[in-house]
């Protein structure tokens, strides 16, 4: 029979051979099933030292344990020093180069001023009433008397007071308080101009007011030298600025009257080689190689004969006697850009005496941007260059100060440029210009002005060190001929003798000059090279390490990622969608399953169904397996029929 049965079922299809195992396809991109799965084959695969050892020693969990911690240890040694090292490149350090260089200079440009702003004879009818009332004063406190004046003009102090504002006073400085002796207030002891105390107790000084005098302060010195000096020269300020209008009889003090011989390189100067400016204090002042030059000087040899020689008249029969103190001469030497600051950077030259000063050239190169706050030309600067010259420090500086007196008092300070729409300041036109002036200074010398903090230092510089030597000129063996020759040809007067002259030699001590730069001490370069020192120290691997490393963590968030989906997908989208998956399959008809549920049969004809009947009964024979081909021949039509009751 089982024969008989082969033979019947001979005809039928044959049975369908176990599936056979296929090999597993490559995807394009895959990812681990879990962390365990990651981990491993990273250990397994990896270049960096150690990490195969959490994998080896696996079966020994004390063994597997110490290289954890000791991987984790390496790990965060090494980070911490990547963080050292990131720190430092982000600090932007710069290291100092020095460099030694010989060639041919440029000699610098030398300014030099008489030290007497006008002559007292053409000064004088200005200065009359102030004379008077200065020597009235150093009368009064001092009780000295040099001049014929006070004769010839018989008027007491108090008649000039009347008329002349800001007096000299004699104030008193009260001692510490004691026990129980009452102390005299201060404002008392200010208003005291005769008090009957010794003289180490003695303040001078001049008082100062606001606009509505709701405010004053004095402006004391313990020096009453400095104090006459002081305010002898704030009302010479208010005296000058009415006389900027009219042309100084001073510009008649040709350069042959103040400078009788002149040399550069043993060749005689010429009037290209100098040009002429005004101080207000310091008279007329010469510069020499400036930029008006139109060949400037060069120093191809060092030494005293191949620089600038000069020889200088010092004599003081028509100096301002209460404001030029000092004789001989000011110098300066600075750069050809660079204006000559007199009051900052000059020096005073000794009549009858020779002065020889040796220069050396330094040169210094910063950086700016990230690695220092120093600007290239000043455009990046919130001050105007008044001084329409090279910036330099100094020019900002002094910018600053007079964009704010404008600011504050309202005229402008006439030692610095005058801007456009602007007037010097007079107690006449501004009458309490002084008390603003020496409240701003103070504001300005605590850098409250903020002008120190605006003025940044410029990237390059160039300064020149100076070193002075002094011998007694002319020798008392030489005098006599050097005098009567400077008598017949320079009309010089044989009297002054030694005071009425100086000399002055300026040259190179060598034509080696130091440079200083500013270079990174940390460049990108040395970053990556400090930094893959490191990883090679603690891990001995390589930058495809790093790649490794980077791979792990992508991975790391990627399964992370398709786990939090998983786990997502299963809370909010499974229990919806298994209910709305069962009344879709309830609601839908046999012939309209898709035919891979029953890939075998073929469904007879289906009766029409009763219009009344919209939703049929599942059809749960169909998601059972498929029944096989002999099976369906003897069926009855009514067992496809879902209509039919």
């Amino acid at each position: 029979m089982k024969g008989e049965q082969r033979e019947e079922q001979g005809p039928g299809p044959e049975p369908a051979a176990p599936p056979q195992p296929k090999e597993e396809e490559e995807a394009l991109i895959e990812f681990h099933r879990s962390y365990r799965d990651l981990f491993q084959f990273f250990c397994n695969n990896t270049t960096i030292h150690g990490a195969i050892r959490l994998v080896c020693s696996r079966h020994n969990r004390m063994k597997t344990a110490f290289w954890a911690v000791l991987w984790l240890c390496a790990f965060g040694m090494m980070y911490w020093q990547f963080g050292q090292l990131f720190g430092e490149y982000f600090s932007y350090p710069v290291s100092l180069n020095i460099n030694l260089n010989s060639d041919k200079l440029v000699f610098p440009a030398v300014t030099i001023c008489t030290l007497n702003p006008y002559r007292y004879t053409q000064i004088k009818e200005e200065l009359e009433e102030l004379d008077r009332i200065t020597e009235q004063t150093l009368y009064d406190l001092y009780k000295y008397n040099s001049s014929t004046t006070l004769g010839t003009h018989p008027r007491g102090r108090r008649d000039l007071q009347e008329t002349w504002p800001h007096p000299l006073q004699r104030l008193w400085a009260p001692a510490p308080p004691s026990g129980g002796r009452g102390v005299r207030s201060a404002a008392s002891s200010m208003r005291d101009n005769n008090p009957q105390v010794n003289r180490k107790d003695w303040k001078i000084g001049f008082q100062l007011c606001n606009q509505n005098k709701s405010d004053c302060f004095y402006q004391t010195y313990s020096s009453g030298v400095d104090a006459v000096r002081e305010w002898y020269r704030f009302h010479y300020i208010n005296i000058l600025s009415r006389l900027r209008d009219t042309s100084p009889a001073s510009e008649e003090d040709m350069l042959d009257n103040f400078i009788f011989a002149c040399r550069f390189n043993q060749a005689s100067c010429n009037q290209a080689n100098y040009s002429h400016f005004h101080h207000p204090i310091y008279g007329n002042c010469y510069t020499f190689n400036g930029k008006n030059n139109s060949n400037l000087w060069m120093s191809s040899m060092p030494g005293i004969k191949n620089g600038l020689s000069l020889t200088l008249r010092t004599e003081q029969n028509d100096f301002i006697p209460l404001l030029s103190t000092v004789t001989g001469a000011r110098v300066m030497v600075h750069g050809q850009d660079e204006p000559a600051f007199m009051d900052d950077g000059g020096f005073n030259l000794r009549p009858g005496v020779e002065t020889s000063i040796s220069m050396r050239k330094e040169a210094l190169d910063r950086l700016g941007g990230n690695y220092g706050d120093c600007t290239k030309n000043g455009s990046d600067v919130p001050v105007e260059n008044l001084y329409l010259t090279k910036y330099t420090q100094q020019v900002c500086i002094h910018s600053c100060f007079q964009e704010s007196m404008i600011k504050k008092c309202g005229c402008a300070y006439i030692f610095y440029p005058l801007p456009k729409n602007a007037e010097f300041c007079d107690y006449r036109k501004h009458n309490s210009w002084g008390y603003c002036y020496y409240k701003l200074q103070d504001a300005f010398s605590s850098d409250r002005l903020g002008c120190f903090t605006k003025c940044r230092k410029p990237c390059s510089v160039t300064s020149y060190q100076l070193s002075a030597g002094y011998s007694r000129w002319p020798s008392v063996t030489s005098q006599d001929w050097i005098f009567q020759m400077l008598s017949q040809q320079n009309n010089y007067t044989i009297n002054n003798k030694r005071n009425g002259v100086a000399k002055l030699n300026i040259f190179f001590k060598e034509l080696k000059y130091k440079t200083n730069s500013e270079s990174p001490s940390v460049t990108m370069v040395t970053l990556l090279s400090n930094l893959g020192s490191q990883w090679s120290l603690w891990f001995g691997s390589s930058v495809l390490s790093v790649v490794e490393m980077a791979e792990l963590i992508f991975d790391l968030l990627v399964i992370t990622f398709l786990m939090l989906l998983r786990r997502f997908r299963s809370r909010y989208w499974s229990p919806g969608r298994g209910g709305r998956g069962a009344q879709e399959v309830a609601s839908t008809p046999a012939s309209s399953l898709p035919s891979h549920f029953c890939p075998h049969s073929a469904s007879p004809p289906v009766p029409a169904t009763s219009p009344a009947l919209m939703a049929p009964p599942p059809a749960y024979a169909t998601l059972s397996p498929c029944p096989s081909p002999s099976n369906l021949v003897g069926a009855s039509p009514s067992a496809y029929t879902l209509g039919e009751p």
